[in-house]
Protein backbone atom coordinates (compact mmCIF):
# COMPACT_ATOMS: atom_id res chain seq x y z
CA UNK A 1 0.00 0.00 0.00
CA UNK A 2 3.17 2.75 1.05
CA UNK A 3 4.03 1.78 -2.49
CA UNK A 4 1.03 2.86 -4.06
CA UNK A 5 0.42 5.66 -1.84
CA UNK A 6 4.03 7.32 -3.03
CA UNK A 7 3.60 6.69 -6.81
CA UNK A 8 0.22 7.93 -6.85
CA UNK A 9 1.05 11.28 -4.32
CA UNK A 10 4.17 11.61 -7.14
CA UNK A 11 1.88 11.44 -9.98
CA UNK A 12 -0.56 14.12 -8.19
CA UNK A 13 2.56 16.27 -7.48
CA UNK A 14 4.01 15.70 -10.51
CA UNK A 15 0.89 16.65 -12.70
CA UNK A 16 0.78 19.97 -10.70
CA UNK A 17 4.18 21.21 -11.29
CA UNK A 18 3.17 24.46 -13.66
CA UNK A 19 0.86 25.76 -10.69
CA UNK A 20 2.01 28.22 -8.19
CA UNK A 21 3.28 26.95 -5.02
CA UNK A 22 0.70 27.35 -2.59
CA UNK A 23 0.03 29.56 0.28
CA UNK A 24 -0.21 28.69 3.72
CA UNK A 25 -3.45 27.70 5.32
CA UNK A 26 -5.00 30.92 7.19
CA UNK A 27 -5.74 29.32 10.27
CA UNK A 28 -2.03 28.94 10.94
CA UNK A 29 -1.79 32.57 11.35
CA UNK A 30 -4.58 32.69 14.23
CA UNK A 31 -3.28 29.90 16.17
CA UNK A 32 0.61 29.53 16.00
CA UNK A 33 2.14 31.23 19.01
CA UNK A 34 5.76 33.18 18.06
CA UNK A 35 8.77 31.24 18.55
CA UNK A 36 10.95 33.72 20.99
CA UNK A 37 14.21 34.41 20.06
CA UNK A 38 16.91 32.06 21.44
CA UNK A 39 14.56 29.79 22.35
CA UNK A 40 14.37 26.38 20.06
CA UNK A 41 10.66 25.59 19.75
CA UNK A 42 9.81 22.61 17.22
CA UNK A 43 6.84 22.24 14.79
CA UNK A 44 5.69 19.53 12.56
CA UNK A 45 3.83 19.89 9.18
CA UNK A 46 2.71 16.25 8.84
CA UNK A 47 1.38 14.73 5.61
CA UNK A 48 2.72 18.22 4.33
CA UNK A 49 2.46 17.78 0.87
CA UNK A 50 4.13 20.73 -0.48
CA UNK A 51 5.16 21.91 2.66
CA UNK A 52 3.78 25.37 2.48
CA UNK A 53 2.79 25.34 6.04
CA UNK A 54 5.94 23.84 7.57
CA UNK A 55 7.54 26.18 5.34
CA UNK A 56 5.67 28.99 6.99
CA UNK A 57 6.06 27.89 10.43
CA UNK A 58 10.38 27.94 9.76
CA UNK A 59 9.79 31.37 8.24
CA UNK A 60 8.09 32.28 12.31
CA UNK A 61 11.58 30.32 13.94
CA UNK A 62 10.03 27.17 14.45
CA UNK A 63 13.19 24.19 13.46
CA UNK A 64 9.78 22.17 11.30
CA UNK A 65 9.85 18.79 10.28
CA UNK A 66 8.15 18.48 7.36
CA UNK A 67 7.16 14.88 6.52
CA UNK A 68 5.47 13.23 3.67
CA UNK A 69 5.73 10.32 1.96
CA UNK A 70 5.80 11.93 -1.86
CA UNK A 71 9.39 12.77 -2.96
CA UNK A 72 8.22 15.21 -5.90
CA UNK A 73 6.65 17.32 -3.21
CA UNK A 74 9.76 17.08 -1.13
CA UNK A 75 11.46 18.51 -4.11
CA UNK A 76 9.12 21.46 -4.75
CA UNK A 77 9.11 22.23 -1.50
CA UNK A 78 13.56 22.06 -0.86
CA UNK A 79 13.24 24.43 -4.15
CA UNK A 80 10.97 26.79 -2.34
CA UNK A 81 12.83 26.19 0.92
CA UNK A 82 15.88 27.22 -0.89
CA UNK A 83 14.61 30.34 -2.98
CA UNK A 84 13.37 31.46 0.61
CA UNK A 85 16.93 31.07 2.14
CA UNK A 86 15.20 28.89 4.91
CA UNK A 87 17.66 26.58 6.76
CA UNK A 88 15.70 25.46 10.15
CA UNK A 89 13.74 22.69 8.43
CA UNK A 90 13.90 18.78 8.38
CA UNK A 91 12.22 17.54 4.62
CA UNK A 92 11.41 13.83 5.46
CA UNK A 93 10.02 11.43 2.66
CA UNK A 94 7.97 9.07 5.57
CA UNK A 95 5.39 6.69 5.23
CA UNK A 96 3.05 7.31 7.51
CA UNK A 97 1.93 3.54 8.23
CA UNK A 98 5.19 3.49 9.70
CA UNK A 99 6.34 6.41 11.32
CA UNK A 100 6.82 6.78 14.91
CA UNK A 101 6.99 10.05 16.24
CA UNK A 102 9.25 11.37 18.80
CA UNK A 103 7.73 11.71 22.81
CA UNK A 104 7.29 15.29 23.82
CA UNK A 105 8.99 16.63 20.96
CA UNK A 106 7.17 19.42 18.99
CA UNK A 107 4.95 22.54 20.40
CA UNK A 108 3.32 22.75 17.51
CA UNK A 109 1.80 20.01 15.46
CA UNK A 110 -0.62 20.53 11.90
CA UNK A 111 -2.36 18.50 9.62
CA UNK A 112 -4.28 19.67 7.15
CA UNK A 113 -6.81 17.96 4.86
CA UNK A 114 -5.53 14.21 6.15
CA UNK A 115 -6.70 11.29 8.19
CA UNK A 116 -5.29 8.90 9.68
CA UNK A 117 -6.45 7.77 13.20
CA UNK A 118 -4.29 5.49 14.01
CA UNK A 119 -1.43 7.87 14.67
CA UNK A 120 -4.20 10.52 16.64
CA UNK A 121 -2.26 8.78 20.00
CA UNK A 122 1.12 9.37 18.44
CA UNK A 123 0.19 13.06 18.06
CA UNK A 124 -1.21 13.60 21.32
CA UNK A 125 2.15 11.88 22.75
CA UNK A 126 4.15 14.02 20.23
CA UNK A 127 3.46 17.30 21.72
CA UNK A 128 4.76 18.89 24.57
CA UNK A 129 2.52 20.09 27.76
CA UNK A 130 1.46 23.51 26.73
CA UNK A 131 2.01 23.00 23.39
CA UNK A 132 -0.81 22.21 20.76
CA UNK A 133 -2.23 20.44 17.73
CA UNK A 134 -3.57 22.74 14.49
CA UNK A 135 -5.67 19.91 12.73
CA UNK A 136 -8.49 20.69 9.58
CA UNK A 137 -9.90 17.82 7.50
CA UNK A 138 -12.96 17.08 5.71
CA UNK A 139 -15.90 15.64 7.87
CA UNK A 140 -18.86 13.63 6.43
CA UNK A 141 -20.77 17.21 4.54
CA UNK A 142 -18.31 16.46 2.02
CA UNK A 143 -19.96 13.71 0.71
CA UNK A 144 -22.12 16.20 -0.55
CA UNK A 145 -19.31 17.59 -2.86
CA UNK A 146 -17.57 14.50 -3.48
CA UNK A 147 -20.28 11.96 -3.41
CA UNK A 148 -17.57 8.50 -4.10
CA UNK A 149 -14.71 9.76 -1.27
CA UNK A 150 -13.92 7.16 0.68
CA UNK A 151 -15.99 7.80 4.27
CA UNK A 152 -12.82 5.95 6.12
CA UNK A 153 -11.16 9.31 5.53
CA UNK A 154 -13.85 11.36 6.55
CA UNK A 155 -14.42 13.07 10.29
CA UNK A 156 -17.82 12.28 12.14
CA UNK A 157 -19.77 15.00 14.47
CA UNK A 158 -17.86 15.86 17.15
CA UNK A 159 -14.99 13.48 16.66
CA UNK A 160 -11.97 15.99 16.92
CA UNK A 161 -13.60 17.24 20.43
CA UNK A 162 -13.61 13.83 21.73
CA UNK A 163 -10.26 12.78 20.65
CA UNK A 164 -8.93 15.65 22.29
CA UNK A 165 -11.44 15.48 25.32
CA UNK A 166 -8.85 16.22 27.50
CA UNK A 167 -7.14 19.10 25.74
CA UNK A 168 -7.95 22.79 26.09
CA UNK A 169 -9.72 23.82 23.36
CA UNK A 170 -8.69 27.34 21.28
CA UNK A 171 -11.04 26.94 18.35
CA UNK A 172 -13.33 24.40 17.23
CA UNK A 173 -15.61 24.71 13.57
CA UNK A 174 -17.55 22.18 12.52
CA UNK A 175 -19.26 24.71 9.48
CA UNK A 176 -19.90 23.18 6.00
CA UNK A 177 -17.72 20.03 5.28
CA UNK A 178 -14.73 21.10 6.77
CA UNK A 179 -14.03 20.36 10.94
CA UNK A 180 -11.13 22.55 12.21
CA UNK A 181 -9.62 22.25 15.81
CA UNK A 182 -6.38 23.57 17.74
CA UNK A 183 -6.16 22.75 21.53
CA UNK A 184 -3.50 22.73 23.75
CA UNK A 185 -2.00 19.82 25.97
CA UNK A 186 -2.55 20.56 29.29
CA UNK A 187 0.58 21.41 31.47
CA UNK A 188 1.58 18.82 33.53
CA UNK A 189 0.88 15.51 31.17
CA UNK A 190 3.62 13.05 31.28
CA UNK A 191 4.49 10.39 28.24
CA UNK A 192 2.91 6.89 28.67
CA UNK A 193 5.42 4.13 28.93
CA UNK A 194 4.55 2.81 25.73
CA UNK A 195 5.55 5.90 23.68
CA UNK A 196 8.81 5.09 21.23
CA UNK A 197 11.80 7.09 21.87
CA UNK A 198 13.54 7.08 17.90
CA UNK A 199 11.81 8.17 14.93
CA UNK A 200 12.23 5.60 12.10
CA UNK A 201 11.51 8.44 9.88
CA UNK A 202 14.48 9.17 6.80
CA UNK A 203 16.29 12.20 6.53
CA UNK A 204 17.40 13.01 2.37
Amino acid sequence: MAAEDRVRWDDVYRNSKGKPYPAPDPMLFDYTPPAPAGDERRALDLAAGLGQNGLWLASQGYITDVMDISRIALTRARMEMSMRNLRNINLLQVDLDDVQLKASHYHVVCVFRYLKRSLWKQIQQAVVPGGRVIFESYNLNYLDVVPAFNTEFLLHPGELADTFALWNVLHENEDDYVSQLVAVKPAGTLPTPDEGENPSDVDW
